[in-house]
């Protein structure tokens, strides 16, 4: 069963709770940004973010007292925040590659599979 905050942790808590929110925009920003503009060394930043991402959220864990399953639910949920940005990158690869073609096919004078209302 959960415990509640203790008087003395919450301070704690609210400080994690807003580097969680900051750590995780920033980790964000700096591997799109990096990712955009071809800049490894804003994804490597980013991936610093990440880790004071990962303190915060563990600092969080601590401070309202989740443990056991909600351990792992904490662990699984900061893989999947550092998978996501991964997946949705190909994602857009993959979908702005196809557009691209489309207007590449749509240049040379072939038919686009789009119709031009569409467009």
């Amino acid at each position: 069963m959960l415990q509640p905050v203790e008087l003395q942790d919450f301070f704690i808590t609210f400080f994690s709770a807003a580097m969680v929110i900051l750590f995780g925009a920033l980790y964000a920003m700096l591997f799109a940004w990096g990712r955009l503009h071809n800049r490894p060394r804003l994804v490597w930043w980013g991936y610093a973010a990440y880790a004071g991402l990962v303190a915060a959220v563990l600092t969080l864990a601590d401070a309202t007292h989740l443990t056991g399953l909600w351990t792992w639910l904490v662990v699984a949920m900061l893989v999947g925040y550092l998978v996501a940005p991964h997946a949705i990158w190909h994602l857009c690869q993959g979908t702005h590659a196809g557009m691209e073609d489309e207007e590449a096919a749509a240049g040379q004078g072939r038919a686009s599979p789009v119709h031009p209302a569409q467009r």
